[in-house]
Formats: C-alpha cells, structure tokens, sequence
C-alpha cells in the first residue's frame, strides 16, 4: 500500500506529467485545465511538463431540490449549463426549480471565478485538446459534470488525467471522454487522501501564485 503513496500533490504532479507527456507525444494545442483547488498544484506541473497553458475549471453540480447529493446537471466555467434529462424526468423538476438551483449555484461559481481568476476570461478551449486534472477520483461526480459540462464548449478532445483513482470510477470515465489516464489504481481505494503522504488543504493563496506562474 505505501508503495503506491504520492509524497505530495506536486509529487503527484511531475509523475503524471511525465506519462503524459510520453503518451501524448507532441500536443501543441493542449490546455491544461484543473479542478480546485487540489487539482491545480498537480496541473500546474503537468502544464510545465506538456508546456501547456494552465487554468482552473470551476463546477457546480445541479442537486435535486431535497435531495441535493442526486445531481441534475451541472454549470461550469464559461456559462455552460449541462442537465440530466433521465434525472429531471424521474424526479419531475420543474424547469423554475431548475432555474432556481442554478442561479444560486450560479452566484457561487462567479464568486469562485473572480477569486481564482480575478479580470483573466477563461481560455478558449474550443478545437482544442483539452487535459482536466484533478488530485484524485473517488466517486468521479464532480470530474463527469466537468466532463459534460466541456463538451458544451466543443474541444477537440477532452482528456482526464489524474494520479491516483477508484478503477471502477476511472473505466466509467473513459466511456465520456476521449481518453482517461490514472496513473495508479489501488484496491481497496477508500479515499484519494489516502494515497498522499502529505494531503493538506490547497489554499486560494497558492491557487493563485501557481496560477500567476504558467504562462496562459
């Protein structure tokens, strides 16, 4: 089991993209897109290692009003809204329910933005390759609505990428997007802090001087 611990997320990082950057060989048009706030540390170093621009790549899930875990969509950077038709069916959500939980999640997607990016637009990602990065997968739900919510904004290819996974989470991943890559998959998974040595809380603060250091 300790064999397979990452030191910390910036060690975690270099690993990643070092396979990365052997499997993918030449990609100028990659944009390297994190989730925060524990996925930008390893993004920043899989950016250096692909000589990619860095960004974060904020997501809200949709719940279902009384049943907030059940996800009825999503909204991301970029004024994407993506929704679960088979969810808002079962459940009979109005679409004034809808645009209820959205504004609000709205609010604080745009008060995530403005603190991580401040004035900087998002980049954009359309025709591109895209790389989104997270610490690690559990139950995936957050990285699928941001699988989702890219597709909205036409890439080229929507790549994820992290160091550690559940393999049942990142097997369900690989069916959404182009390509899934977790380099390490141990059983029983458990928990992503698990497999870190060092696993403390990623501050804003360090969001934005990793942020500040990839060229965009």
């Amino acid at each position: 089991m300790f064999g397979l611990r990452f030191r910390d997320r910036i060690e975690a990082g270099q690993l990643l993209g070092r396979e990365l950057a052997k499997r993918l060989s030449v990609v100028d048009d990659a944009i390297v897109l994190a989730l925060p706030r524990g996925g930008v540390p390893v993004g920043a170093e899989v950016a250096k290692a692909l000589n990619a621009p860095l960004d974060v790549f904020i997501v809200r899930k949709l719940g279902v009003p009384g049943h907030e875990e059940l996800a009825m969509g999503a909204i991301a950077s970029g004024n994407v809204r993506v929704l679960n038709r088979d969810v808002l069916d079962y459940a009979r959500i109005t679409q004034q329910q809808i645009d209820a939980v959205a504004a609000r999640e709205e609010l604080e997607l745009s008060r995530r933005e403005e603190e991580y990016r401040g004035n900087r637009p998002p980049l954009d990602v359309r025709g591109q390759t895209v790389i989104i990065v997270d610490d690690g997968l559990a139950t995936g739900s957050t990285m699928r609505a941001a699988v989702q919510a890219l597709r909205a904004m036409e890439p080229k290819h929507v790549i994820v990428a992290v160091p550690v996974g559940a393999a049942q989470t990142c097997e369900d991943l690989r069916a959404i997007a182009d390509e899934a890559i977790c380099l390490r998959t141990p059983e029983p998974f458990e928990a992503v802090g698990l497999w870190y040595d060092d696993f403390t809380q990623t501050t804003d603060a360090e969001v934005h001087a990793l942020l500040r250091a990839i060229p965009r």
